[in-house]
């Protein structure tokens, strides 16, 4: 049977092209301001790219990595590599010169676009381990005396003339692209051992962005994304060419610091996200209501009583009352109207993936109008293969799965996939490709969940990461952490220990801002947050949420003891992934000895 066309990103990128030459495709910060750039324009600068690759040698599915932050050279980048019937791989810009190389090296990259001269250095530093490597292209850094490292602009002055002198090769590569070539190469976290190479070909990113544009969730008038996450996650990827399929404008930008500026700036309709910052902007929330004094602290929590009841009534399927309606309307008045401003007034939902997100938290947002949607996919599933829509949402589940992906639950509780965009397997390594990919062509995930009679698949936690106690009960750690994080706003991370123990006990961490904010309050100001995790009036604050999250767990769940740790969990500590999922084992390995202080002696009897 013949392959449907477009078969590849870069004949869906010159589709896109095509169909909509002047429209604006990219907004990116410039000297203070923004620029647009319209698909034309993106197209002359990928070409460019494209050409300069092929100038320097790049053959068709030979890989070339980008390590940078997020930015519109990054996308340049990118399609220029698909475009140039090369595969791109992806690095972290927080990622060790060690971590690097052995990307660059297991990948078999040849060339490496680095953002500026200390991505660069990385590089430089580890090159006699890279004989692959023929050059390094800078977006912000200098070239080299040896022409080992050039600048973007040189790429695409070499790139111009290679398009000048080869008419047509830029089309007839695109064509002569077979779906089945690899497109993409996308390490994974990495939470336990060495991380995978995860191969994606064409045909993955073609299909699944088809089946976003079938499935509606994009569909609104005038869509405009805001995107900040980091392009070396798979989320980035994805959505990238549903942008090629669908055509929406992207404002690009990675700082992460800008995020609430460029939001007001922006004013997207819909934004990509992850658990995290929901949990910050709640905890945000929370404290601004608090410090307003008691009349504003007292509004806020009726208007999110009534916000809560008015979310439960739609999801239930009920018309709110007249009584309650009158309140909510009162209740945006003063309160929901001042949240949603804070995402730029237009937004029509946020979507969430990476990790779960707390039924607390979507609860939270839902009652005050801000819709998230949540979503689930891995590394190996090219991202996205489930949704909750606009008009078909639950809370506490990931939605249902996306037209042309297969679901089923195994009988220990695994979720089993099988679709076109799943993976074709690990680079360089058959035996993990075939631990994860049966004889039928299922991915098994490692996750943990159950469908409902609807399709709606609900995710309870990583295979890996259940507890079973020394008393053979089975306790999901990701929730407890999770709701742990929604009672108290200053806790910043939670790992919930006990496998093979006879009780649960957890490590806590506190967010710096929030309890140097909170201990300012108490006439505790003069403490550092290092201190502070160590002062009684914190064990005791942090005790209270612990005890809210008991009452509401059966026994052999209850969190019995926790320590406070002096500071966060970190990405450049080791301790948590780029998209802040925590390495579990490096964590209890490296607090080995306060988790084994908690076991020395029964806790006591509540």
């Amino acid at each position: 049977m013949a392959e449907l066309a477009p078969r590849n990103v870069p004949e869906l990128f010159l589709e896109r092209v095509g169909k909509t030459p002047t429209a604006e495709a990219f907004r990116y910060p410039l000297d203070g301001g923004w620029k647009s750039l319209t698909w034309a324009e993106t197209e002359a600068r990928v070409r460019a790219i494209a050409g300069g690759l092929r100038a320097l040698g790049v053959e068709n599915e030979q890989v070339c990595a980008i390590a940078s932050s997020t930015r519109i050279e990054w996308v340049l980048a990118d399609f220029g590599v698909l475009c140039a019937g090369a595969a791109t791989s992806t690095v972290y810009p927080s990622s060790i010169a060690e971590e690097c190389a052995f990307i660059l090296s297991d990948s078999g990259a040849v060339v490496a676009f680095a953002e500026n001269d200390e991505q660069v250095a990385k590089l430089v530093s580890r090159r006699a381990e890279l004989p692959a490597l023929r050059h390094v292209v800078t977006f912000d850094g200098r070239s080299s005396a040896d022409r080992w490292v050039i600048t973007l602009a040189e790429l695409e002055e070499k790139g111009r003339a290679h398009d000048a002198a080869h008419p047509g090769e830029f089309e007839e590569r695109a064509a002569g692209l077979r779906g089945d070539a690899l497109a993409t190469v996308i390490y994974t976290s990495g939470t336990t051992g060495r991380p995978k190479g995860v191969e994606l070909t064409h045909a993955c990113w073609v299909t699944q962005s088809k089946a976003v544009q079938d499935c509606g969730i994009l569909g609104h008038p005038d869509p405009l994304q805001f995107f900040w996450l980091p392009l070396a996650h798979v989320f980035g990827k994805m959505i990238g060419t549903a942008q090629l399929r669908i055509g929406f404008p992207t404002a690009i930008d990675g700082r992460i610091e800008r995020i609430v500026e460029n939001l007001s700036v922006v004013r997207p309709t819909f934004v990509c996200a992850v658990p995290r910052i929901f949990e910050k902007v709640h905890a945000k929330v929370l404290q601004n209501a608090r410090e307003g004094g008691a009349v504003k602290a007292a509004i806020f929590r009726w208007a999110l009583d009534v916000g809560l009841a008015r979310s439960r009534a739609l999801r239930a399927g009920k018309r709110p009352s007249a009584v309650l309606a009158a309140q909510y309307a009162a209740a945006d008045r003063l309160v929901f109207q001042k949240v949603r401003a804070l995402f730029g007034g237009r937004l029509q939902f946020f979507v969430s993936g990476s990790a779960p997100l707390s039924k607390e938290i979507a609860e939270f947002f839902d009652a005050m109008g801000v819709v998230i949607l949540e979503g689930y996919g891995l590394t190996e599933s090219s991202a996205a293969t489930h949704a909750n829509l606009p008009w078909a949402r639950r809370i506490g589940a990931v939605g249902t799965a996306l037209p042309g992906i297969e679901v089923k639950i195994a009988e220990d509780g695994e979720v089993l996939m099988r679709g076109p965009w799943i993976m074709r397997g690990y680079r360089g390594l058959p035996e993990q490709t075939a631990e994860a990919l049966d004889a039928e062509g299922f991915l098994h995930t490692g996750d943990v969940g159950h469908l409902d009679a609807d399709g709606f698949l609900a995710i309870t936690d990583r295979k890996k990461d259940l507890i079973k106690t020394s008393g053979g009960k089975y306790v999901a750690p990701t929730e407890l952490e999770s709701r742990l994080k929604v009672l108290s706003p200053v806790v910043a991370q939670v790992l919930v220990h006990g496998d093979r123990r006879n009780y649960i006990t957890a490590l806590v961490t506190l967010d710096p801002e929030a309890i140097t904010h909170w201990a300012g309050q108490h006439g505790l100001g003069s403490m550092t947050p290092e201190a502070l995790a160590r002062a009684p009036e914190v064990k005791a604050l942090v005790q209270r949420a612990v005890d809210q999250l008991n009452a509401g767990l059966p026994r052999f769940a209850s969190v019995k003891r926790f320590a406070i740790l002096p500071r966060d969990f970190s990405e450049a500590a080791g301790e948590v992934t780029p998209s802040q999922k925590l390495k579990r084992k490096l964590v209890e390995q490296r607090y080995r000895a306060e988790l084994d202080a908690m076991y020395r002696e029964p806790p006591r009897s509540p």
